[in-house]
């Protein structure tokens, strides 16, 4: 049976999406959010105004430090000039990033909703979350609450959620769950 701590530790990676709106994360690079956010795509439309929103679509790249998301699509929502919402889509939605132990995160969906003012992160699709050497969470939607730190996932009516716990020590399990 894993102890508790054991549970959460494959879901913490889902913190480094927060750091994708310049948010506090406990276990994502915490250099990365000082860092400026470099976008690309192959079009935008954005409001200059305060609560308009930004929409880029096409082949759209988003670093910041080591955080590096691709998208088909992305939607950033602001309300008074702050961002408070950012959607990304595609086939599939990439990201990666180095944690501040040196280890990595990789995660991939059909859409990533991440919410500022529910601390939530949403991913939905064929969602798989990997921390290499640690475990790996799939399903059809796996959400995460940051303030509580609770984790659901399901299969969305396609299937189970899969998850594997490596032991800590343990060598790094060839394929995955």
């Amino acid at each position: 049976m894993s102890r508790p701590a054991d549970r959460r530790r494959p879901f913490a990676l889902l913190l480094g999406l927060a750091v994708l709106a310049c948010a506090p994360a406990a276990f994502a690079r915490t250099s990365d959010r000082n860092q400026p956010l470099d976008v690309e795509s192959n079009s935008s439309d954005c409001s200059i105004a305060d609560d308009g929103p930004c929409t880029l679509t096409g082949n759209v790249h988003l670093v910041q430090g080591s955080l590096d998301v691709r998208a088909g699509r992305a939607v950033v929502h602001r309300a008074g000039g702050d961002i408070r919402r950012v959607t990304l889509s595609g086939s599939p939605v990439q990201l990666s990033q180095e944690m501040d132990d040196g280890s990595r995160i990789d995660a991939r969906a059909a859409n990533v909703d991440y919410d500022m003012s529910n601390d939530t992160v949403v991913f939905t699709g064929d969602a798989r979350i990997d921390q290499p050497g640690r475990g790996n969470i799939a399903g059809g939607r796996i959400a995460y609450n940051m303030k509580s730190g609770q984790v659901q996932g399901s299969g969305e009516g396609k299937g189970r959620v899969k998850m594997q716990f490596v032991p800590k020590g343990a060598p790094a399990p060839q394929g995955g769950g």
